[in-house]
């Protein structure tokens, strides 16, 4: 009691939540993990962040930092342990738009840095579903990724500078809105993808760019994976690397979706074996002002392009959003691909990334060998195609746990023999510490057990996940 008490004295009484109070704190978003926080902080500044690792780190009270809880890896699994929430630090320190930055504490919803960006006409280029609940930190912390990677990157790419609390209080700024410093160690990529096991984010100087004047969006039909990756090279030279996402819905996914949101429809009258939707950004006054006919010299290349490579074959069919709400509502079938999986029964989700000129030899190598593992289970896919990441999920025949294991495994049999990772996005948490085990270097393995004790000895900070023991 009397640490909880000093700690409430540190937040103040109302900032400090035990019992029945911590309950949105302590289940995951998709319910897959449950525990009973020993109680939540939630800290207003980073000086109280340092004041409540200083106390924890004296006490050798564990600490699970957490942010949006949009995670779906178990990574903020928190049983006995002190849950320290950076909600309260919600504060955008500045937006400088000469400077194409923005300064922004952890507890900054993703969304709500979009529309500061935007009202400076310029854009934060890290777009996915959960981006009106995910914050900045949680991001950071899991180094996300979403549909524009294929242009600007992941949220690594995106990041300048990091302010971070090590797990004994001290403060660490590397707030740097410089793009080039080659002083030492460049630390603050050690924080970005840890998930809180090396120190807590607090803020963050992140990269804006400018805003895109018009975007030129379709839905196309493709013969196959191959065709497909030759459209997304040629519409990149076509276009000078205009290419913002370039999402990949099989007939898999499109068959659930109907089933589960038939009020979205789908864009062609049957579902097809691949299906892309790609989208082109160009923030330039020349290219987004319609011409005489009305269009948009944009979407006229789009058009012109995509006409050619129906001649020829590749593409078997084509629908062009013509307004906005079209393609708000091309982008809501992509988006709805975490809501259409709750529910599915025993599921099997892998997040995983091949070379992008092996996506097509992984799907047809992983049916292969599902049906040894579990015969009459099910796929839905979903991926993000331009990066070479796949979403993809095996509705399993039952809940064994080993049954799972098997399917993991044999899944990341094939990654391995492709060159892939079997973690793309979505961090690592505790679902895929077997996968850590079995598949990360040694070495590799050796040396963040290294920087783990070199900057937390006693072990306080999100112990158990990441690194497997």
């Amino acid at each position: 009691m009397l640490f909880l008490e000093r700690l409430a004295a540190i937040v103040g009484p109302t900032n400090l939540l035990t019992g029945v109070d911590c309950a949105p704190y302590a289940r995951d978003w998709m319910g897959e993990y449950a525990w009973q926080p020993l109680a939540v902080v939630r800290p207003g500044s980073t000086a109280e962040v340092a004041a409540v690792m200083a106390l924890a780190h004296a006490e050798g009270v564990p600490v699970v930092p957490i942010a949006g809880r949009t995670g779906i890896t178990g990574a903020g699994e928190a049983e006995g342990k002190l849950v320290l929430s950076v909600e309260r630090m919600n504060r955008i320190r500045a937006v400088k738009p000469s400077a194409r930055l923005a300064i922004v504490e952890a507890g900054v919803i993703l969304s709500q840095l979009h529309d500061a960006a935007a009202a400076e006409g310029l854009y934060f280029p890290l777009w996915f579903g959960a981006r009106g609940s995910a914050m900045i930190g949680g991001v950071l912390s899991t180094n996300a990724g979403g549909s524009n990677v294929l242009r600007y990157g992941s949220t690594r790419a995106l990041c300048l500078g990091l302010e971070v609390v090590l797990a004994d209080g001290r403060v660490m700024n590397l707030m740097s809105e410089l793009h080039k410093d080659n002083s030492g160690y460049d630390l603050k990529q050690l924080f970005i993808g840890a998930e809180g096991t090396l120190g807590v984010i607090t803020a963050a100087v992140m990269k804006l760019v400018p805003a895109a004047r018009a975007h030129a969006t379709a839905m196309l039909a493709v013969s196959d994976l191959d065709a497909a990756l030759d459209l997304l090279n040629r519409l990149q030279a076509v276009t000078g690397g205009l290419v913002e996402a370039f999402e990949f819905m099989p007939r898999t996914y499109q068959e659930r979706l109907m089933r589960v949101r038939p009020d979205l429809g789908l864009p062609f009258p049957v579902a097809h074996d691949v299906t892309i939707l790609v989208e082109l950004g160009v923030s330039a006054p020349r290219d987004a002002l319609p011409d005489d006919e009305g269009q948009i010299p944009l979407a006229r290349l789009l058009e012109e392009t995509l006409a050619g490579l129906m001649e020829e074959g590749s593409i078997t069919d084509a629908y062009l959003a013509r307004s906005e709400a079209q393609r708000n509502a091309i982008w809501a079938r992509r988006e709805a691909a975490a809501e259409i999986m709750m529910g599915a029964g025993p599921t099997v989700d892998t997040d995983i990334s091949v070379p992008l000129d092996q996506v097509g030899r992984f799907l047809t190598l992983a049916l292969h060998r599902l049906a040894e593992v579990d015969p009459a289970a099910g796929t839905v896919t979903v991926a993000h195609l331009g990066d070479g990441n796949l979403h993809y999920s095996v509705l399993a025949t039952s809940d064994d746990p080993e049954l799972k294991d098997r399917i993991i495994e044999g899944v990341e049999d094939i990654v391995a023999e492709l060159g892939g990772s079997f973690s793309a996005e979505h961090g690592i948490g505790l679902s895929k510490k077997k996968s850590m085990a079995r598949r990360k270097d040694p070495v590799a393995l050796e040396v963040m057990r290294a920087v783990k004790a070199a900057l937390d000895p006693a072990g306080i900070l999100n112990p158990g996940k990441v690194i497997p023991d």
